[in-house]
């Protein structure tokens, strides 16, 4: 209860109920460009790319929940030496289809209203839903008297983009996993009609 009557005097605060906005096409691209940068990073082997720009309070949640920094660390490092020993290969990650954005991270600002300092409460960050598109390499074992077939298989996912309004420095969530009420705990001003993209995953003939 005490959360809703936040939101609800947040709301008030600031002149408009929080939920999708149209962000200015510059702040989309940066942030989709922010995600294939750090997507040709991963598939050229630098998995710790996608670590390092993990959104830090989702980072710590996560460090919380397995032991510790370190030991979330050491499985997320684990994972590209899993795929390694089961021949999968990251072939491409990339984003696709439209982001949606969000405003979110209310706080207080001083503004300059008719040469006088105002207080007034503003939303201080961009939150972006971006779709993405990761293509995966592997061998599946050969029956008897076959040849190994490779099949290519289409990762339908999608990352979440967090900035400062006044910032081009992005980090992320990665959307596998990822459940609407845990982004609602780190932002609790995100609207009740709030919908994350499909994870699904395709094969595709491989050319």
């Amino acid at each position: 209860m005490r959360a809703i009557l936040s939101v609800v005097m947040i709301c008030l605060a600031v002149g408009r109920a929080p939920g999708q906005v149209a962000a200015p096409p510059a702040v989309e691209q940066a942030a989709i460009a922010a995600v294939n940068d750090m997507g040709k990073e991963v598939v050229l082997g630098r998995h710790q790319a996608a670590i390092d720009r993990m959104f830090p309070p989702w980072k710590e949640s996560l460090a919380k929940s397995v032991g510790g920094m370190d030991k979330l660390q050491e499985k997320l490092a684990a994972v590209p030496k899993m795929m390694a020993q089961q021949g999968i290969v990251l072939r491409s990650f990339r984003a696709e289809g439209t982001p949606t954005a969000y405003e979110v991270d209310a706080g207080k600002e001083t503004v300059q209203e008719g040469g006088k300092p105002v207080e007034k409460m503003i939303f201080k960050k961009w939150l972006i839903v971006i779709p993405t598109a990761t293509e995966i390499l592997f061998t599946a074992p050969a029956k008897p008297n076959e040849a190994p077939k490779m099949h290519v298989v289409v990762s339908h996912s999608f990352q979440v983009a967090i900035a400062d309004k006044d910032k081009n420095d992005w980090t992320f969530i990665d959307g596998s996993g990822l459940r609407l009420s845990d982004l609602r705990r780190l932002f609790f001003t995100l609207p009740d009609n709030m919908i994350l993209p499909e994870i699904k995953g395709e094969e595709k003939k491989d050319r």
